[in-house]
């Protein structure tokens, strides 16, 4: 290779080759100091996570999929309430989202179609995608762990040379970052446009084979939730939505159609995503479909903040328990299916620290805990509500019959949390509290605020509910090691948010530090609650693109891939290039493990 050492543009990308060459002749050279500073940047704790972790990124159906209408798609209540005018801030819908759908298979079809050239030889770009998973039947890694270093490298030559710049959508994206899973969730009303007393979507069974094979072939792990807000809206203008009781059957029958389809390839299932968000938004403030309240809760025309949110809770622990106990008598142990997976619920799980050192916002704070993620959680494995609740709730709080105790008894395999950010909680029992979150009655007495003396819990976001605490992913995981003990806990959410300001350059939102900084903070403080004892199997970051955020429609960014939504082109951002480099190191660190072994 000649290069004209001139420093113009053009040559500015020979000298990168050359410098790219030069690095890759000095690492065969000192490969075992390399080895030793991956081992250093993991912390020096070689056991850092477990061999089997699961890393991965989330998503759902809803923020995703886009294609609202298509093949047999009927409508949910997430369509409805979006095209409703002053429900999303900046009035756009879910219709299209990042047209997952339609993109998930995209560049791995390309890539299968120009594999070779016209004379039948393999293309160099073809290996360029080859995830490093596609090596481990040949033992090299363990054989030879240098190899691992060397094809780190070639992977590198591909960006440096262009030989890797076919488009790459969807599952190549999730692919070049390493990840060993893939959390999505299943559009209930792709499945079953009209609820259980109408057609299964043909259609729709199709595509989530599809995307579940595909998933598989790459040697992704499935990571699949039932629902994820969404519901048919036929169910809700029939039923009355997660008011009535009917719904625990439509749950049962949608599941068991889904156990029975994907389970032979999906080892584990998330029944429901933070109910404890849904119920509260859907049925206290009114901010999410079916948008009930009282009128000192929110703007609604219908509801009762005081007691619906407590029913629709109920009906949803009942239609979970009902369909655990489907999963686990048909399918997780039967002799017949031998689907041998495992089943749980993620819960919404923020960090709450007492206002003061005084006793009574000490048990405002586990008050505040009681009343929004033990909610949940204590019925499904202790089968009853948490004493707090009962002690101010009373007769509001519906009760468990035995039949239901019996079913609830530790229903679950392990337990999903959704953690972002922390805050303070201040007693409002025993103490003069202002008006805001979490002071009234049904809410526990215990006003929740990001403040103390001024001061902000942790570094502000795009988001005012998410401030930057990385201690409270450790406190938030071994609070439920130490309250729920013995149960497996995989961190199904977990990220940073930017505001999608038109001003900001494409530059600008692909350097994204401060996401990379908040990444690197929790997952050290997960591993040292790791470290410490729990048991934790997972890590899922929120998300892998840019996506449609709920009623902040696209005014705010969450992923590891920047989307532009005019053409829907996903582009790297740093922290993508951060987080595979993360789980190259734990790779390596494990593999390099199993040969001194």
């Amino acid at each position: 290779m000649v290069c004209n050492l001139g420093f113009t543009a053009m040559n500015m990308s020979c000298l990168h080759k050359v410098f790219f060459l030069s690095q890759f002749l000095l690492s065969i050279v000192s490969v075992s100091c390399l080895i030793e500073t991956l081992k250093q940047n993991l912390g020096g704790d070689p056991s850092l996570f477990p061999s089997n972790f699961l890393f991965g990124t989330a998503s759902s159906s809803y923020q995703f999929e886009g294609a609202f209408l298509n093949d047999g798609k009927g409508l949910n209540n997430w369509d409805v309430f979006s095209h409703e005018p002053g429900n999303i801030r900046d009035g756009s819908t879910g219709d299209i989202a990042v047209d997952h759908y339609h993109r998930y298979l995209e560049g791995h079809q390309y890539l299968l179609n120009n594999a070779y050239t016209g004379l039948g030889q393999p293309r160099i770009e073809y290996f360029c995608h080859l995830p490093c998973t596609a090596l481990q039947p040949l033992n090299l890694l363990q054989i030879f762990p240098l190899f691992f270093i060397l094809f780190g490298y070639f992977k590198k030559a591909c960006d440096v040379f262009g030989w890797s710049s076919m488009r790459q959508e969807g599952i190549d994206l999730m692919v070049s970052l390493g990840v060993n899973s893939y959390r999505f969730s299943i559009s209930w009303a792709r499945i079953l446009p009209e609820g259980r007393f109408g057609e299964v979507n043909a259609a729709g069974i199709d595509y989530y084979n599809k995307l579940i094979d595909a998933l598989v072939l790459k040697g992704l792990e499935p990571f699949v939730t039932l629902t994820h807000f969404d519901i048919p809206q036929e169910l809700e203008d029939t039923f009355g939505g997660w008011l009535s009781p009917k719904l625990q059957e439509e749950f049962r029958y949608y599941a068991d159609i889904c156990f029975k389809t994907f389970g032979d390839r999906v080892k584990y299932w998330v029944t429901f995503n933070e109910p404890n968000i849904q119920v509260t938004a859907g049925y206290r403030s009114g901010s999410y479909p079916p948008s009930r309240c009282s009128s000192s809760y929110g703007n609604c025309t219908y509801g009762d903040s005081e007691k619906e949110p407590f029913v629709a809770a109920h009906n949803i622990i009942l239609s979970y328990a009902t369909v655990v106990d489907i999963y686990r008598r048909q399918y997780q142990g039967n002799l017949k299916e031998k689907q041998g997976g495992s089943i749980g619920i993620v819960l919404h799980a923020k960090w709450i620290e007492p206002f003061s050192n005084s006793t009574a916002d000490k048990l405002a704070a586990d008050r505040a805990q009681s009343f929004f993620m033990n909610w949940f959680l204590d019925p499904i494995i202790f089968g009853r509500y948490p004493e707090e609740m009962n002690t101010i709730l009373g007769s509001i709080l519906p009760e468990f019959s035995c039949n239901d105790r019996k079913k609830l008894n530790k229903a679950l395999d392990f337990i999903g949390i959704n953690h972002y950010t922390s805050l303070y909680a201040q007693d409002c029992i025993f103490s003069l509290c202002e008006p805001g979150k979490g002071a009234s009655r049904t809410e526990g007495f215990c006003r929740q605020t990001p403040e103390k003396d001024g001061v902000s819990i942790g570094e502000s976001t795009a988001l005012a509910w998410l401030h930057v605490y990385p201690q409270g992913m450790e406190k938030m995981v071994t609070y439920v090691k130490e309250r729920y003990s013995g149960i497996p806990m995989f961190i199904t959410e977990n990220g940073y948010v930017d505001e999608n300001d038109p001003n900001s350059t494409i530059e600008e939102f692909l350097y994204d530090v401060k996401r990379v900084e908040y990444m690197a903070a929790y997952l050290d403080a997960l591993s040292t609650a790791v470290r410490k004892g729990a048991d934790v199997r997972g890590y899922f970051a929120w998300s892998l693109l840019d996506n449609f955020e709920w009623t902040y429609g696209y005014t705010k960014r969450f992923g590891l891939h920047h989307v532009d939504y005019g053409t829907l082109k996903r582009t790297p951002k740093l922290s993508a290039t951060w987080y595979k480099l993360f789980i190259a190191r734990y790779s390596l660190v494990k593999t390099l493990i199993v040969k001194e072994q």
